[in-house]
């Protein structure tokens, strides 16, 4: 096998129907050679767009199949004489029983919130009557936060696994083969449920369970060693041993695990704002043209700046940028208000909104030491509480016009946006401290520099985005991933602070499955 690259104009490269024989006919190659697309990334550095394509192809023999994972290929272990336990549903905690049953183990998984169709009664809830659910909502239920938030699956931790294994599971299950190719690869919210649904029928048609509406609420850990899990209905859970894999938001279980003197610590993670512009004005940056055309994606962008606020530098940075998608209400409780960023498959909202974060470190959660390893939890709460009471205890966010908020000013009036519950007038400086605020007017500031175009009053910053990762860690031994002090327990993905977002989580969720069964095979 050989590769080659061929340079395409958008409207070449994006056209599913004349791509490959345009390709063939550059590349000179034989009739019926075979061939295929290897990678494609958007080459937008130039005023003329480019579209960098790799491409394999075959010496002789055909191409080896780009999907090696086949579903068929599972072993049964309906009659498995090992299990473990699965605390969440989301892609740490699938993963895991994928993997798990791969290794003949059977996988048992308890997810507090609802499967992916009952999920989105209660997200209509959210959006259309500013009720909270708190078991089921945009970061609980099936498939965990990323379903209803995006599919993003772009991720640069190599190191935790094979990020082409986790895609080919994903196309095995239904996502378009697209994302075996593309730079950023992204599913989207309205299509990642139904691939969700699959991967659990995959779970259970092989001898796996998973239960619905089980909420875990106790933990009995005898000689430093998890024994088992009890659930709100009163059940109890006995395996050989128990992956925990409940995200970054499932702040009732970080006090669990407290209260039970299982060791966790508090971790840096990041707070701000999501920012909205028209889609418009982000192509018009980065594309440099007035119109992006019917062939160029909604762009994106990435941004950082490091700041200085009494004295101490951090960095400010864009976090989940969503071209062409929606601001989402992604609360876990009443009383809060947080938000997150979504886009649909085919990203084709008028705009286009982003994570605009600070680094909070350890030492500038002074104020809640009193709360030990969950001061950071605790600085989130009072933020998104804070919020919320300005808000009038409905979930209409507190919002301002990006210039507007630099210079201090209240927006009278504010533009069109794509989040449904509504937006409301507000000073964002009166919503977060001045340890992020004066760090925020910085950073929007030197973005405008970086992106002309970016800085504008047709821009809002919506408040708040506060769920970014987990402001707790679970420690694990970093040869075993156990705990660091008690047996049989695997903190996972997310939540236990070892991953962010669906791939790496999907595979940090793998190497905890084989790190159970290396370790607890045949032992009881």
């Amino acid at each position: 096998m050989i590769e080659k690259e061929v340079v395409l104009k958008p409207e070449e490269a994006f056209n599913e129907e004349e791509v490959l024989a345009l390709i063939e006919k550059k590349l000179g190659l034989k009739p019926h050679q075979d061939f295929r697309i290897a990678k494609r990334s958007i080459d937008a550095r130039s005023k003329e767009i480019k579209v960098r394509i790799k491409v394999d192809i075959a010496e002789g023999d055909p191409l080896p199949d780009r999907i090696n994972y086949k579903i068929k290929n599972l072993p049964s272990v309906h009659n498995a004489q090992q299990s473990a336990i699965i605390i969440g549903a989301g892609p740490a905690g699938l993963f895991a029983a994928l993997r798990l049953i791969e290794l003949g183990w059977k996988p048992i998984i308890l997810e507090r919130g609802k499967d992916v169709r009952g999920r989105r009664r209660d997200l209509a809830d959210i959006n259309k009557k500013h009720i909270v659910n708190p078991e089921s909502n945009y970061c609980f239920g099936e498939g965990g936060a990323g379903t209803y938030s995006d599919g993003k699956l772009y991720t640069r931790s190599k190191k935790r696994g094979d990020i082409y294994r986790i895609l080919e599971i994903l196309v095995a299950h239904g996502a378009k083969d697209d994302i075996m190719i593309d730079a950023h690869p992204h599913i989207g919210t309205n299509k990642l449920p139904k691939i969700i649904q699959e991967i659990r029928e995959s779970i259970l048609a092989h001898g796996g369970e998973v239960h619905f509406d089980t909420k875990v609420t106790g933990f009995k850990v005898e000689e430093h060693e998890l024994k088992s899990v009890t659930t709100a209905n009163g059940n109890e859970f006995k395996a050989d041993a128990f992956i925990l894999a409940t995200g970054h938001s499932a702040r009732d279980i970080f006090r669990l695990l407290h209260e039970n003197k299982i060791l966790i610590e508090a971790k840096p993670f990041a707070l701000g704002v999501r920012v909205e512009h028209p889609q418009q004005i982000i192509d018009k940056i980065q594309y440099k043209c007035e119109e992006r055309g019917p062939y160029l994606p909604a762009s994106s962008y990435a941004l950082v700046h490091q700041t200085y606020f009494e004295n101490k530098q951090r960095g400010v940075f864009s976090f989940c940028m969503c071209p062409g998608g929606f601001i989402v209400p992604a609360a876990t409780e009443s009383g809060e208000i947080v938000v997150n960023g979504m886009s649909p498959s085919r990203r084709d909202s008028r705009f286009a909104n982003s994570g605009i974060v600070v680094a909070i470190e350890l030492e500038d959660m002074q104020d809640f030491e009193e709360y030990g390893p969950l001061k950071g939890l605790e600085l989130q709460k009072v933020i998104e509480q804070n919020a919320c009471k300005i808000a009038g205890n409905s979930q209409s966010a507190p919002a301002q016009r990006l210039i507007d908020f630099t210079q201090g000013k209240i927006s009278h009036d504010l533009p069109d946006t794509s989040y449904q519950p509504g937006l409301f007038s507000a000073r964002m400086d009166e919503v977060l401290p001045p340890f992020i605020t004066e760090r925020l007017k910085t950073a929007f500031k030197a973005f405008g520099k970086k992106m002309n175009g970016y800085f504008t009053n047709d821009a809002v910053i919506v408040g708040v985005e506060s769920r970014t990762s987990s402001p707790v860690r679970i420690p694990r031994d970093k040869e075993t991933l156990e705990h660091s002090e008690t047996k049989r327990l695997f903190p996972c993905g997310e939540g236990a602070g070892y991953a962010g977002g669906i791939v790496s989580a999907a595979m940090d969720g793998e190497r905890c499955a084989e790190k159970v069964v290396e370790i607890y095979q045949n032992k009881k």
